[in-house]
């Protein structure tokens, strides 16, 4: 695979590395996402089962590879509760950048929303408790999410809104509650409208992401999806803006330690 060597680093703050769909040749895709440039990868977790595999990752590739720990909402069933009492005591052993990834989701499932609801608050409160940031899907719910961290806000809760696809009214309510959007392969696709929402935002309130194994970049849409692939990212979001990619990098990754301040 071609890989753009780039003189800066980029961060990719969500990335499922550990996926089965990198099995078979994780370590020559770890190779190719550093000879991209990226220094970091932060990696949301999805449920119990995906813990390990995730911590495997941070301990074969730990200069690299920097794990969350969430229930994501398309898993929260009937045994969330059980789910997040394993969860809440690996937070209570050891230091995880965030609390992710959370959320809701009402594409896939709409007769969980009850009790992704209550999976997120509780969620929500180990990150205000910890003082820990959080990372947030909400597909095809963003004004519901919105709505439900404006209401538990205590005014130094921060995090991203993953895979932010929003309007540019969306966007303004989430940075004005000190939130950051993720940008991931989207911001490359020719209706995908974040044209409408990044020039008015600007790169302050902007992180980088791709979201790997899912959603690859022009021109790699429909491949499976990498870190390495964030470069095409960072030059669309640099288009947009009018600004160079060194730029980007620079204000997008120190925008991501800011946020993951605590590893």
């Amino acid at each position: 695979m071609e890989i753009e060597k780039i003189p800066m680093n980029l961060i990719d703050t969500h990335a499922h590395i550990y996926s089965a769909k990198f099995d078979s040749d994780r370590d020559q895709v770890i190779e190719e996402i550093k000879a991209a440039g990226i220094s970091k990868v932060y990696m949301p977790n999805v449920d119990v089962d995906t813990i390990e595999k995730m911590l495997d990752c941070e301990s074969r590739y730990g200069d690299l590879c920097i794990p969350m720990m969430g229930l994501h909402p398309c898993d929260v069933k009937d045994d969330f509760e059980q789910q997040l009492q394993v969860m809440e005591s690996w937070l209570n052993k050891r230091k995880f950048a965030a609390i992710g990834e959370i959320g809701t989701d009402l594409y896939w499932d709409k007769t969980t929303f009850g009790v992704q609801k209550e999976a997120l608050q509780i969620q929500v409160g180990w990150a205000i408790e910890r003082e820990l940031p959080i990372v947030l899907h909400c597909r095809e719910s963003i004004d519901q999410t919105i709505e439900l961290i404006e209401k538990v806000h205590n005014g130094k809760l921060m995090g991203i809104f993953h895979c932010f696809t929003g309007t540019l009214d969306q966007a303004k309510r989430v940075v004005q509650m000190g939130f950051f959007l993720g940008i991931g392969g989207v911001v490359t696709y020719k209706n995908g409208g974040l044209d409408q929402v990044i020039p008015y935002i600007g790169l302050d309130k902007l992180v980088l992401e791709t979201d790997a194994p899912y959603l690859a970049p022009v021109p790699h849409r429909g491949k499976r999806n990498t870190p390495a692939f964030l470069p095409a990212i960072a030059q669309k979001v640099g288009d947009l803006l009018e600004v160079s990619l060194e730029k980007v990098g620079e204000v997008t990754s120190q925008n991501a330690l800011n946020i993951f301040k605590v590893i």
